[in-house]
């Protein structure tokens, strides 16, 4: 959800695979063996390719005689302590499969390093479109305010799952979610802190001594945009939401909060819409899409959303500064990712503006 100058036509990019080169390279004979005992259905022989592009985990995909998966594993090298975390995506998806969220359907997850050298899990292929634009050039007004409010639909949903039925009510603690997202993500920065940033020292701060109050407990994605999720290639219905690696038990508002950031964020060729004409392209306002989302969700209203938006981009800060110091330590798993590093200090500024804007000083 980061603002970035310069437009890339990421869904080329991110959509895009590759052949696998050197450590990149998955061992056929040892994941045909595995996928044989833990796979349902599957039948070899198998061929893989590497999707171009992403930050966090390589992903891969699979193709058999049975047909087409993706294989997530964690990256090789050194890591940050509960990062890139593929067995909570699994375990989110193979708890939301069962209650009809839309998910891909849920393969195995292998812990034993001695199989690809990282631990990694296998889902379904979920064929359809992924949306990268938050303009979503070709389509029309109304289809736009489809898959606007299909996003915000999809998003309530996830928000009423009955916790105790997915079997996740150990998926996290229930209370104090952004207090521990702070502590969490202050921990992270300070682990990759590359040098002292003025903003992050302020929002470090203040963000701990103003914690909203948190009403109600579901689980939270923690990084829900339009461009994690698969939508239908011919209608406004979302088939799949992606990359889960940060759910948790957690706050709703979060969620919510992360998604609006859209509607503060300069497109730039991504998912932000505030510079955009949204009344003739057919973008619902914010206004609109709480109303929506309160509605679904039986709430009368949601709190101001300054102190979240700080608190959002402080952690996409520290999410990019991780990244900032793994291309450093030469670890970083796309040629994005030194564009991604240079966003750390304008995320942290943008922050603390918001910060402001919720009553620091």
């Amino acid at each position: 959800m980061s603002e970035t100058t310069t437009p890339i036509d990421a869904e080329a990019l991110f959509n895009r695979t590759i052949a696998p080169e050197g450590s990149d390279r998955l061992d056929e004979a040892k994941l045909t063996a595995w996928m044989e005992t833990h796979v349902e259905g599957f039948v070899g022989p198998l061929t893989q390719s590497k999707f171009a592009g992403g930050q966090s985990n390589p992903t891969y995909r699979i193709d058999a005689p049975s047909g087409s998966y993706v294989l997530r594993r964690k990256p090789f090298g050194p890591l940050l302590p509960s990062a890139h975390a593929v067995d909570r995506e699994y375990k989110a998806i193979a708890g939301l499969y069962p209650t009809g969220f839309p998910v891909a359907r849920p393969f195995g997850l292998c812990t034993d390093d001695s199989v690809l050298g990282a631990w990694f899990y296998v889902m379904g292929m979920v064929n359809g479109r992924t949306i990268w634009d938050g303009s979503l050039p070709g389509s029309t007004p109304d289809q736009r305010r489809a898959i606007y409010n299909e996003m915000i639909d999809t998003l309530a949903a996830l928000h009423n799952v009955d916790v105790e039925k997915a079997g996740l009510s150990e998926f996290g603690k229930p209370g104090n979610y952004f207090g521990r997202q702070v502590d969490r993500w202050t921990k992270q920065y300070r682990l990759s802190e590359t040098e002292t940033m003025d903003s992050m020292e302020k929002l470090i701060n203040w963000l701990p001594a103003t914690l909203p109050e948190q009403t109600r407990t579901s689980v939270v994605h923690g990084d829900y945009r339009i461009d994690n999720m698969i939508f239908a290639k011919d209608d406004a219905k979302v088939l799949a939401v992606l990359d889960w690696e940060l759910s948790t038990l957690g706050d709703p508002l979060a969620d919510f909060t992360y998604v609006a950031m859209a509607w503060v964020t300069d497109n730039g060729g991504r998912s932000g819409v505030a510079d955009l004409d949204r009344k003739a392209l057919g973008i619902p306002e914010l206004d609109e899409m709480v109303e929506r989302y309160c509605a679904a969700t039986n709430r009368d209203s949601l709190p101001d959303m300054n102190w979240y938006f700080a608190y959002n981009f402080f952690r996409l800060a520290g999410i990019m500064q991780g990244i900032k110091k793994r291309v450093i330590d030469g670890t970083a798993n796309s040629a994005q990712a030194k564009d991604m590093s240079d966003r750390v200090q304008p995320l942290a500024d943008r922050a603390w503006a918001f910060a402001v804007a919720a009553g620091a000083e």
